[in-house]
């Protein structure tokens, strides 16, 4: 993985987040390319739990001040960005005052599921895309962990299909077993259909499930790589059927070895 760049867009990251399957693996497997002389880029939201004194958080002026248009409505990007400890890996963090300065990352205390959710998202995948535009950075993979990026790949071949930088990207999507009960906004699909995407390619937000949501990154992704044990039937069953490389389950102390072969002979030949 000499000199090939990754990029790796999750919806949590450790350290600045609690421990989960998805923070983990979205912070060992950018560590194990950086530390293979790969180089990485990570993005995450940031949501208002983050404590960006202590992790030092700053904004970019020179990526920040763009709007993005969600659903007709002009929001404005905010860029900052962090470094994790004795890594010398930089973490870029997708801010915006109205989705995500809430002190909580998808549910309030109640736990009561964000009405907005699907427009968090839509926003997190836009301005990723945006902000690596402007670092004029073309991955060669990138890596995506986590349902509130799941509108990634779908935008990048759609919304953002011709755009040269990302021509010779390729897209990894990663399914965890971690996702959400019921759906996000009904009317989830007309603010995805505002982009003009077409209908053909998000027949699945008729019901935006979690499952719906994995189903459409992963019909929009190169590759994909099974992240937890066990994940829902139904998604296995839509793998299987997909004619795309999929690498099984590897536990956190195997993966390494995994991941490498798969990113270079399966992903990137």
């Amino acid at each position: 993985m000499k000199d090939k760049r990754v990029l790796y867009v999750s919806s949590e990251v450790i350290p600045y987040l609690p421990e989960t399957e998805i923070s983990s693996m979205s912070f060992e497997a950018p560590r194990m390319i950086n530390n293979n002389g790969g180089q990485i880029r990570i993005f995450m939201p940031r949501y208002g739990n983050i404590n960006e004194r202590r992790h030092q958080l700053h904004e970019v002026i020179r990526l920040s001040g763009m709007n993005l248009v969600i659903n007709d409505l002009d929001m404005p990007l905010i860029i900052k960005v962090a470094s994790i400890p004795k890594e010398r890996i930089q973490v870029y963090f997708i801010d915006n005052e109205d989705y995500f300065k809430r002190k909580a990352t998808y549910a309030d205390e109640e736990g009561n599921f964000y009405k907005d959710n699907d427009e968090r998202a839509i926003f997190f995948a836009k301005g990723v895309i945006e902000t690596v535009k402007k670092l004029n950075w073309a991955p060669d993979i990138i890596h995506v962990h986590g349902w509130l990026a799941a509108f990634l790949p779908l935008y990048l071949r759609n919304y953002y299909g011709n755009e040269p930088l990302f021509e010779n990207s390729k897209i990894v999507t990663s399914v965890y077993n971690t996702g959400f009960e019921g759906s996000l906004a009904k009317n989830t699909i007309e603010k995805v259909r505002y982009d003009a995407i077409d209908d053909d390619a998000i027949t699945e937000l008729e019901d935006p499930s979690y499952i719906n949501l994995m189903k459409i990154a992963i019909k929009n992704s190169d590759a994909v790589i099974i992240a937890s044990e066990d994940i829902p039937t139904e998604l296995d069953d839509f793998i299987n059927t997909m004619d795309k490389p999929v690498l099984k389950y590897n536990n956190m102390e195997n993966f390494s070895q995994a991941y490498l072969d798969f990113y270079s002979s399966k992903v990137l030949e």
